[in-house]
């Protein structure tokens, strides 16, 4: 009865790990036998992790990161100019604490979105705050603010985001109306959060894209004055990747169309003779 009271409790508290780790113990004979300071560590442990991993899932779900990516999956063998030591040290995160700013730019399908959402993910992991957008999206969100009020709270959001990453810099032309909002946002940030710029357009090219020499000059500056800059190299992940896959399936199933291939009768005939089965195909 005292257990069952504790246990209610520690979740009337929201001590959800320690009442979890403490029914186990209370599964578990052997910990029985641990003195009282062990065992009290050993709930303390739990209740912490328990918090840590709450945060963490709160924070990848408010990242809305485009791509499930880890650091720990960056595959060096492509020479796209990643170095160890440099992605070692983005990973730490320091950059984001210190409120500096990265820029990763290459060429269509070079891996930049997929490297931006890794290092966010790194950063929740370390428990800071990210938010990934499109600039198509911001702009969009921040039009919609406008109409409906909610301007300032969006950039405030905005403001107290550790990490803004934002995405598809560069893919098409800003109004003036873009140009401003987006001066906005950058100084709000400048020096008090970081933001990681992801771009097929190379920087030299970014104050034509801006448009307006003044405030060009005045975001380039505070986007880029100190920042870490990765240019990313090489084909297309995309098609190698799609190169692989195909090059993976056996010869035989390049004879044969995608409802033909996925019926089951042909594909079991086809595994079982290892040969074209006796049935056609609606492929010409």
């Amino acid at each position: 009865m005292l257990t069952h009271n504790t246990l209610d409790t520690l979740r009337h508290l929201k001590l959800t790990g320690m009442g979890d780790a403490l029914e186990q113990q209370r599964a578990q004979p052997e910990t029985h036998d641990l003195a009282f300071e062990e065992r009290l560590a050993l709930l303390v442990d739990r209740e912490v992790l328990h918090r840590e991993n709450r945060r963490l899932d709160r924070l990848l779900k408010a990242a809305r990161l485009r791509v499930p990516a880890c650091i720990e999956d960056i595959d060096y063998r492509h020479p796209r100019g990643l170095e160890r030591s440099r992605m070692a040290a983005l990973a730490s995160s320091d950059w984001i604490r210190q409120s500096l700013n990265l820029c990763i730019t290459g060429p269509t399908g070079c891996g930049k979105t997929w490297l931006a959402c890794a290092l966010g993910n790194q950063a929740c992991r370390q428990g800071l705050s990210v938010r990934y957008l499109r600039v198509p999206r911001l702009f969009e969100q921040v039009r919609i603010a406008h109409g409906d009020g909610s301007y300032g709270r969006l950039m405030n959001q905005l403001l107290k985001t550790n990490l803004l990453i934002l995405d598809d810099w560069g893919m098409q032309k800003i109004t003036a109306q873009q140009r401003q909002d987006l001066m906005e946002v950058i100084e709000d940030r400048h020096g008090r959060g970081s933001t990681l710029i992801a771009s097929q357009l190379p920087t030299e090219h970014w104050h034509d894209y801006i448009g307006s020499a003044t405030l060009a000059d005045a975001i380039m500056d505070r986007l880029l004055h100190g920042a870490h800059r990765l240019n990313l190299k090489g084909e297309s992940l995309r098609k190698t990747n799609a190169q692989k896959t195909e090059s993976s399936v056996s010869p035989l199933f390049h004879r044969w169309c995608c409802n033909c291939l996925n019926s089951v009768e042909n594909f079991s005939a086809i595994n079982e003779i290892g040969a074209f089965p006796p049935v056609s195909c609606c492929y010409p």
